[in-house]
């Protein structure tokens, strides 16, 4: 079987490419998988690619190169939504390579992994192949038009794979997609090589990812002040970047927590860090899955998160393997970190299990489930597109009898001009 993958940029970094690039080298030891790069930004991909996965990049965006001459480079996109957010990233010359490829591919499977690729998918997929969208953000995370545009071009589909199972069940509910399997399946999170537990010894808590608001970085410093005022030999390493590193800085310092809270910059891989941890700790306001809960977890850590929707609920099992606090409660989150720091045998109790059932998200599981999924696909395709064949009809008979409702409520049958009625005045 061959399947592609359409990613964004193969050559960046980011926790969709990494996720894709885990899922593509696991499917390699059974499958013919190719990797489609919508665009090149650098001669080398920033992760390492396996060495059975083709990757094709569509576009090279580098100044001066050869692709950027054409005058298609200098368009913006027809194709790919204008409701998408990276859409002022994408042009003309990208829309035409992506259906060249597409409408000449002999995959059996395509898989999307972003809406405005995902959109590419439904327009120019090729009909043969079965068409999967993989959502790696939350479904509430899209704005309304967009949303709006992924329902009409996600009908056409055959199924939408979510990383959790409560953001399926939203998409159920609130995204009706007759003849489409919604289904969710979680990231593969390898065990990282070269990279002894933690012994849960360290007087070290560990927070990653990137460095914005809705991650919440204030409340686990604000949390972690009363960590630092009760036990003083802790410190609290923050690993990542991004545009909120000056507010955070200055909280530090405000709280002054100058040596007991470090901002300690973007480091990948990043196991080797939280292994010299002893707890790891997430305050996000929402989280799509929760990689860095996975990764802490595989370096026999347990993790402190609030009970964010969507991921850490179905990661944690609360007081087994990790902690789950409510989402905005500062207090909550340091007394739930102070515990298992006073707590030392049942901190390593913890670490033990969460280790253990960090197995969950080995990749032959993972690749198991998608197989299945496949079959369930094939084997469903003609009852599927009976499914979507009735709904557009009932679709089309609903419009018929609103127009008739509208039309009989106005005082004239369908079809038929208004006249108005003549003056009766008379002349004087």
């Amino acid at each position: 079987m061959k399947i592609v993958f359409l990613l964004h940029n193969a050559y960046a970094i980011g926790g969709t490419v990494r996720t894709t690039l885990n899922l593509a080298a696991a499917f390699a030891g059974r499958h013919e998988v190719e990797i489609v790069s919508m665009m090149r930004h650098r001669e080398d991909p920033r992760f390492t690619v396996d060495a059975r996965v083709g990757l094709v990049p569509l576009v090279d965006t580098r100044v001066g190169s050869q692709d950027s001459r054409y005058a298609a480079f200098g368009q913006p996109a027809r194709d790919f939504p204008k409701e998408d957010k990276r859409h002022h990233q994408y042009n003309r010359l990208i829309d035409i390579r992506v259906r060249e490829y597409l409408e000449r591919s002999d995959a059996d499977v395509v898989i999307g992994t972003r809406p405005g690729i995902n959109v590419y998918l439904a327009l120019f997929g090729p009909r043969r192949a079965l068409r999967v969208a993989q959502e790696h953000l939350r479904h509430d995370a899209h704005g309304k038009q967009l949303r709006k545009v992924l329902t009409r071009h996600y009908r056409t589909l055959d199924a939408v794979v979510t990383m959790t199972a409560a953001d399926a069940a939203v998409y159920r509910e609130r995204m009706p997609l007759p003849g489409v399997s919604v289904q969710s399946v979680p990231n593969i999170v390898p065990a990282p090589h070269d990279c002894p537990p933690s012994d849960g010894s360290a007087p070290v808590v560990a927070a990653a990812g990137r460095l914005v608001r809705g991650k919440r970085f204030d409340l686990l410093i604000e949390a972690f002040s009363t960590i630092a005022e009760k036990q003083p030999d802790w410190r609290l390493r923050i690993y990542g970047g991004g545009e909120d590193r000056e507010r955070l800085q200055t909280l530090i310092d405000d709280l002054g927590l100058d040596g007991h809270a470090t901002l300690m910059g973007a480091h990948s891989p990043i196991e080797p860090q939280f292994a010299k941890a002893s707890l790891v700790v997430s305050a996000s306001d929402a989280e799509s899955f929760g990689m860095t809960l996975v990764e802490a977890m595989r370096c026999g850590v347990p993790v402190i998160s609030t009970d964010c929707p969507l991921g850490p609920g179905e990661i944690i099992r609360d007081g087994v393997d990790g902690r789950l606090v409510p989402v905005g409660d500062a207090e909550a989150l340091a007394e739930a970190m102070l515990d298992l720091i006073e707590n030392d045998g049942h901190r390593r109790a913890m670490g033990a299990a969460a280790l253990q059932s960090a197995r969950r998200f080995d990749p032959d599981p993972i690749v198991g489930r998608y197989e299945l999924l496949f079959d369930e696909l094939r084997s469903t395709r003609l009852r599927r597109a009976w499914l979507r064949t009735r709904h557009r009809y009932s679709a089309s008979l609903r419009r018929r009898r609103r127009a008739l409702v509208r039309a009989l409520r106005g005082g004239r049958r369908p079809g038929t001009l208004t006249v108005a009625p003549r003056s009766t005045t008379r002349r004087a």
